[in-house]
């Protein structure tokens, strides 16, 4: 399977882990890396060539920081205009069947925030059903989302080296096809699973 990560951060310098997370991304063998903001300073999105990204991945995952219960504005914009009607979805947009997409998220917030009765009042994965309800409209396979809790405590905490293990384990896992779709859609996060696979770093 071929991965392709978007990240997704506006302020790439004060993140303590959005960063980390993509560079060990970039230096897993077999992962298509981008960078949008990088990329598309002005949003100025290129249809035709994000378009033909989806086309040659199996999977596609956005990496970014939880804000306001979604993700940075250039996804958004992203999703509004690359997901074109005949394209990804429609009568004759089959583009992205069967293709597989995940949120890969830092969280301000402790776990226990998010549950039902927590500071958030509901599960992450309930928080993100908009992009999963995109997921569907494209028939593409919507996994659960991979969190990082208390994401600007991590370095402080010395989490960091876990969550990136943790993260690389789930995407060799993603791309060698060891990581099962079923349990992974199933869950409410792939945290679990992504610990069950979590890697000796391919990083130095």
């Amino acid at each position: 399977m071929k991965p392709l990560v978007y990240l997704a951060h506006p302020r790439l310098d004060r993140s303590e882990i959005s960063g980390p997370l993509f560079e060990a991304a970039r230096q897993t063998e077999g992962i298509t890396c981008v960078d949008l903001y990088a990329t598309y300073p002005t949003f100025e999105i290129d249809v035709a060539r994000e378009q033909r990204r989806l086309v040659d991945h199996d999977a596609i995952v956005f990496l970014h920081p939880i804000y306001w219960y979604s993700a940075p504005s250039i996804v958004r914009e992203w999703q509004d205009l690359v997901l074109e009607y005949g394209f990804a979805y429609g009568k004759h947009g089959h583009a992205l069947d069967g293709k597989v997409t995940f949120n890969a998220v830092s969280c301000g917030a402790l776990e226990t925030s998010y549950r039902p009765g927590g500071g958030n009042g509901a599960h992450l994965r309930d928080l993100l059903m908009p992009f999963e309800k995109t997921a569907d409209l494209c028939r593409m396979r919507y996994l659960a989302p991979f969190a990082i809790y208390g994401a600007g405590r991590a370095v402080e905490e010395d989490r960091r080296k876990g969550h990136l293990a943790a993260w690389q384990g789930l995407l060799t896992a993603l791309r060698d096809e060891r990581l099962d779709l079923r349990a992974a859609h199933a869950a409410l996060t792939l945290n679990d699973i992504a610990a069950s696979h979590a890697a000796k770093p391919e990083t130095a």
